[in-house]
């Protein structure tokens, strides 16, 4: 079975998609929001980063040819944002992870 022809994958893709539209609404949004509603969006990115490792991981241990293609396309757009063309996306994504956290502590640390 190809691999994005698999219910679990293409479950995770769905929820990945509806995150990130969640995610795109409410970004303009994070400045006015209150001390709750922007740790709930960090919440949410926290919710779509895992949800990214996880599927991100998946594709690197497939053989499927979609599946690498698919890899390639994310290190090739890694590489347009100025990302070194060898950079690892699992120590890219655990950087994104450890952002997210120093927001939460940001947020956190306001009166």
């Amino acid at each position: 079975m190809s691999f994005f022809k698999s219910d679990v994958v293409r479950a995770e893709m769905t929820e990945i998609s509806e995150l990130q539209e969640e995610v795109y609404q409410n970004v303009f949004k994070f400045p006015s929001m209150s001390k709750k509603e922007r740790l709930e969006h960090v919440g949410i990115l926290e919710k779509l980063l895992e949800k990214q490792k996880v599927l991100y991981t998946r594709m690197s241990l497939s053989d499927d040819p979609d599946a690498k293609e698919m890899r390639e396309k994310i290190k090739e757009s890694a590489v347009m944002m100025g990302m070194p063309p060898n950079t690892d996306m699992s120590i890219v994504l655990n950087n994104m992870s450890s952002m997210l956290n120093m927001m939460k502590q940001q947020i956190d640390n306001e009166p």
